[in-house]
């Protein structure tokens, strides 16, 4: 009797100490995570709004400090029509030459995430704040010779949209506390890894705008990896991802 309460007693206290061990890596994701906002511009992406042009589109999103937004994006289609799109948190709409269309389930569904991973991209890493983010401390790192902390990032089932199972890693330098790397695994379409690279850093409104260089990975490929691969030039580079004339719209 007396040994199966030692064995008890051990295995609670093993219990207990894991469960704080994984609390101290939430709790450290989310501070180095909080830092990495407050660089990047915190609140100054709130209450305005920033347009840019990206692959021949113009984009715009507002953020406002309510929780509200508004998305557009504006592009000319194949056959020369004027394709506008509108989206807040509970409208949408889209409009071909100036006359709203309807679209069955699944075109409305790939629009409104088409449009919202171009804004969520220009807004990295303010939108990490969303209440269906879960973030994770992962390990310190070295890349290229500077020190990086690196994050994990996964979203609720409710409230993080069709790619919740999407998983994010963040590498945030130790000294400036800016993202220079991030990569991520999806499941849509035949699903894949990538591994982005920031460069040409410039703040507009207060906001820090990044454009990356795009890698690719084979789809096996574990996340842990991917820092060690792209030092080796082991990464397929696949495109380049650049948002120009950012601007704050008046």
């Amino acid at each position: 009797m007396k040994a199966t309460w030692i064995v008890l007693t051990m295995m609670g206290t093993l219990f207990s100490s894991s469960i704080g061990w994984l609390k101290s890596k939430e709790e450290k994701g989310k501070e180095i995570l909080k830092k990495a906002i407050a660089f990047h511009g915190g609140d100054a992406y709130e209450d305005k709004e920033f347009g840019f042009t990206f692959r021949k589109g113009f984009y715009s999103f507002v953020h406002f400090s309510d929780g509200r937004y508004v998305y557009r994006s504006t592009k000319t289609n194949k056959i020369g029509e004027k394709v506008e799109v509108f989206m807040t948190n509970g409208d949408f709409s889209y409009q071909v030459d100036g006359v709203v269309k309807e679209l069955d389930a699944k075109k409305e569904n790939g629009v409104k995430n088409g449009l919202n991973s171009v804004v969520y991209f220009a807004s990295i890493p303010y939108k990490l704040q969303d209440q269906s983010v879960l973030v994770e401390y992962v390990r310190k790192i070295k890349i290229k010779g500077k020190t990086y902390d690196e994050i994990e990032i996964r979203f609720k089932e409710e409230g993080g949209g069709d790619d919740h199972d999407d998983v994010f890693r963040y590498w945030v330098n130790r000294k400036t506390d800016k993202i220079d790397y991030l990569a991520y695994v999806y499941h849509t379409g035949k699903g894949g890894v990538r591994f982005r690279s920031a460069y040409n850093d410039r703040r507009v409104g207060g906001v820090l705008f990044q454009d990356y260089e795009n890698f690719k990975a084979d789809k096996a490929t574990p996340l842990d990896d991917l820092p060690t691969l792209y030092e080796q030039g082991s990464l397929e580079l696949l495109s380049k991802i650049e948002s120009e004339k950012v601007m704050v719209m008046e």
